[in-house]
């Protein structure tokens, strides 16, 4: 994925993560507005779970495989080369995390918790407990089960600075290698790997109930970089200049994981139901068209657009159901707004800001 980098201290690699510059509407319009974010059920956990990456435990049987892991930029890229899939569960303590990765070299050099992971191949959670693309959580672990866990309290793109401080106490993490680690002799299958996000440690900055409630819906992001490695001296060595791997769950359509309103919908579930879209898509993706749309228009008269009318770019026709966006001009920036009205005559009012913030219109 895109990264920029500042070497000074491990906290300030951690606030510099990603590509800051302008998101183009462009790219919001062409690449990302047509990918649906993938649905997962997610059940409860009838029996124990027992951290320990081998996904032998009785209770992983009821929780269903994710699709194959794609790449980041969805259809535009060929499909992965090594197969990667996720599976999820939860109960009143945590919510468990489980994946497989094909990997027929099996590396890894990352040992101090909280350096920069994905210099490794790794594998990374991403998690925006209310939908809103502010105060989520990433972590990040390698095969040999060294982590590395941030807190974002809004997108790198929108001036988010990394919090490299936060922690997850309790958190449990786990890994099992099918081979041999950073061992070239032998061939391997892969690694798998367990994690348990303790409720406690999300309910920070949640801002809903946790555990979840039935039915309830949580953004969640999953990735593995990827690194093209050969031999030098009997030990495995990225090859110079070759990019890195970025493969994900749910295609976000550019190179950039911090786009929480891409990710993928995880409902959170006590029985047996059925995935049920996101009905407010309408006039979300219709905030955010708007929303990139402003990007473009601050890159080049670095101020925001006051009226619609003064985006010039934004000729596009408004899903049905949701009102032709409102702006209205703010101290630091701008609020969007549009109603949407839904199939049995209901309708709610969304927003979004100037920060990539979209929430419905009646929560603080």
């Amino acid at each position: 994925m895109m990264r920029s980098f500042c070497v000074l201290s491990i906290l300030v690699v951690a606030a510099c993560a990603e590509d800051t510059s302008p998101a183009l509407l462009s790219d919001w319009l062409a690449k990302m507005r047509s990918i649906v974010p993938r649905g997962y059920v997610c059940p409860r956990a009838a029996k124990a779970v027992t951290v320990d990456g081998k996904l032998d435990d009785a209770a992983w049987v009821a929780a269903p495989w994710t699709e194959d892991f794609v790449d980041i930029e969805g259809d535009a890229k060929p499909k992965p080369h090594l197969r990667t899939r996720a599976k999820m569960l939860w109960d009143e303590d945590y919510f468990y995390v489980a994946a497989e990765l094909e990997e027929p070299h099996v590396w890894g050099t990352m040992t101090q918790h909280d350096t920069v992971i994905f210099n490794d191949p790794d594998f990374e959670v991403f998690l925006d407990p209310n939908g809103d693309s502010h105060e989520y959580y990433e972590f990040e672990m390698n095969a040999l089960n060294t982590g590395w866990d941030l807190f974002l309290p809004k997108p790198y793109k929108d001036g988010g600075q990394a919090q490299n401080s936060w922690e997850i106490p309790g958190l449990k993490t786990a890994v099992q290698v099918a081979g041999t680690i950073n061992n070239p002799v032998d061939q391997d299958e892969g690694w798998s790997l367990e994690v348990a996000f303790p409720w406690k440690a999300l309910a920070q900055h949640a801002h809903r109930p946790v555990p979840p409630q039935e039915g309830d819906q949580w953004r969640v992001g999953f990735s593995r970089v990827e690194w093209e490695v050969g031999l030098e001296d009997g030990k495995y060595v990225k090859v110079p200049k070759t990019p890195e791997h970025n493969w994900i769950w749910s295609a976000q359509g550019v190179v950039d994981m911090h786009r929480p309103e891409r990710w993928g919908f995880v409902q959170f579930t006590r029985r047996t139901s059925e995935f049920v879209r996101d009905p407010s898509a309408p006039a979300r993706d219709a905030l955010q068209t708007v929303y990139y749309a402003q990007k473009d228009y601050f890159a080049k008269h670095r101020q925001w657009a006051t009226d619609l009318e003064e985006l010039s770019s934004l000729n596009v026709k408004w899903p049905t159901g949701v009102t032709v966006p409102v702006l209205r001009p703010t101290a630091d920036g701008y609020v969007c707004a549009a109603t949407l009205t839904s199939l049995n005559g209901k309708t709610q009012r969304w927003t979004i800001r100037q920060d990539a913030l979209i929430k419905p219109a009646d929560e603080p």
